[in-house]
């Protein structure tokens, strides 16, 4: 049901840009199914559709020209006669009458008028779903991002009929659509004379001897490059995973702009220096079931993975592998982008702190300051036990390191606990990072 909204939200867009009059049958037959169906590889594999019931014998890639046609009139007359089930109404739920081994998902409660036409805009629509890792499919209902998917689809199509390309799998629309959005929308990536190994250098396509397949896309990669493409845009997105159980999360807002502020962050700490654009965006995003959770995905969903242990545990970057700097710079640049998302100065004095805890410890002779910073200031769970070990420094500090200590001890008594958590952890991966330098 939610995929026939989308698929009329593209058919309108493609008509307009197009110049056509298409309805959503002629669309499907002239456009959707040659790109499809009539071919020895599919595009989509549709369980219990009348395109994968096979005739004694039958194999898709033995099909003939007739064979093929003969199963889109068998959609046609199921189209026309029957009542829309999941088996070729995409996005309906499973009938009953026939007990097919399976569930329903993206079924609405709202009730929605249902002809043929629905039926091949589900399957439209169905098709624009865009996969990203963690098993999970989001659908945009928006012109553009419609549009874009289809020119993939034209790309995909290309390659799974390349001869050389014979071991490449089909059946991968929905995972091809996240890397395709996620590598044509980001105009910084992009190259309008991309081939197949521009694409494989990207990690969009595994190839191994036997196979060659497409790579799930992480959501944070996608998320950022349509953060490229609307700055400053809020989209609502339906989220929902097809299984062996359908699972349906429902319309989750995703804040694009967040992209664009954890970059604009970047560039305040870091700007100087260069990073794999790629590997840098992959270290963020939580799993994509736990960002739904949240109500909405933006600044806090991006959270990178790798952090969460240095938060909750006692645990620091050691700065020993070579990955640890880049770490180190996407948690800061998190980090700094939490503490600052509702101000429009972005702020970055815990470098000086940590400067001035490192010239606290480096004075001591014994062990005892060093143990106080890294047992008691920064392995507190709360914000007391943090300014309780800031008051036993103060009477072995003067001058600016004293103003700067009772400053921060001020501060710390003003943070919201969540807000205490994020300073402590940017102040201990500074601390860290000093620590490395001297």
């Amino acid at each position: 049901m939610i995929p026939s909204v989308i698929g009329r939200t593209f058919l309108d867009a493609y008509n307009e840009k197009n110049e056509k009059k298409l309805s959503p049958k002629e669309f499907f037959e002239d456009e959707y199914w040659e790109l499809f169906y009539n071919h020895p590889k599919y595009l989509q594999w549709v369980t219990n559709s009348p395109f994968v019931q096979m005739k004694k014998g039958q194999k898709p890639h033995l099909l003939t020209e007739i064979d093929r046609k003969e199963k889109l009139e068998n959609l046609f007359e199921k189209a026309e006669n029957e009542i829309p089930d999941a088996s070729f109404a995409l996005g309906f739920p499973a009938s009953e009458s026939k007990e097919f081994a399976s569930t329903s998902g993206l079924v609405s409660e709202v009730k929605i008028p249902v002809d043929g036409n629905e039926v091949y805009l589900s399957w439209i629509g169905s098709s624009l779903g865009i996969g990203v890792a963690g098993g999970f499919t989001i659908l945009f209902d928006d012109p553009a991002i419609t549009l874009q998917t289809y020119e993939g689809w034209k790309v995909y199509r290309k390659y799974l009929n390349d001869p050389v390309l014979e071991k490449l799998r089909g059946n991968q629309i929905n995972t091809w659509n996240g890397q395709w959005l996620a590598y044509s929308m980001n105009q910084e990536d992009f190259r309008a004379d991309f081939d197949f190994s521009t694409l494989t250098d990207y990690k969009i396509f595994k190839v191994e001897t036997s196979l060659a397949e497409v790579n799930t896309v992480n959501w944070s990669r996608l998320f950022f490059s349509l953060s490229l493409q609307f700055p400053n845009k809020e989209m609502m997105g339906y989220v929902y995973g097809f299984g062996q159980t359908n699972k349906t999360i429902g319309f989750i807002p995703f804040h694009l702009k967040s992209g664009k502020k954890l970059w604009e962050v970047y560039q305040h700490l870091f700007g100087g220096q260069k990073v794999d654009k790629n590997i840098f965006e992959s270290l963020f995003g939580m799993h994509i079931k736990r960002a739904c959770e949240l109500g909405s995905i933006g600044l806090q969903a991006l959270r990178p993975e790798g952090l969460k242990k240095y938060m909750k545990e006692d645990k620091n970057l050691s700065f020993k592998k070579e990955e640890d700097t880049i770490n180190y710079q996407a948690y800061k640049t998190w980090l700094v982008a939490m503490l600052t998302k509702n101000k429009e100065e972005i702020t970055d004095y815990t470098m000086d702190l940590a400067k001035i805890l490192q010239k606290y410890r480096a004075e001591g002779t014994k062990l005892d300051r060093k143990n106080l910073i890294e047992k008691e200031l920064f392995a507190s769970p709360s914000k007391r036990g943090f300014i309780e070990a800031l008051t036993k420094m103060i009477k072995d500090l003067d001058g600016e390191a004293l103003l700067s200590i009772k400053q921060l001890k001020d501060e710390v008594h003003l943070m919201t606990n969540e807000e205490y958590g994020y300073f402590c952890t940017l102040l201990k991966f500074d601390y860290a990072f000093v620590e490395k330098q001297a």
